[in-house]
């Protein structure tokens, strides 16, 4: 079992963000969000709290186990 996410649905909601702009901001390369993404890549806290306050979020609303 991996952490799941929903960061492709929350991207698209918010102006269809890429990749590549969701790791600028929350500094990681485009490789470290599509390893995410996909479920390949569990986030650290950090990087997952970071990721959550791009979409404004609470970080359960974004990832689960």
């Amino acid at each position: 079992m991996s952490v799941q996410n929903q960061i492709r649905r929350l991207r698209f909601e918010h102006g269809e963000m890429t990749q590549q702009e969701l790791a600028g901001l929350v500094g990681v390369t485009r490789q470290t969000i599509v390893a995410i993404e996909g479920a390949k890549y569990g986030p650290t806290l950090e990087l997952a709290f970071r990721i959550a306050r791009v979409f404004n979020r609470p970080v359960d609303s974004v990832f689960w186990w």
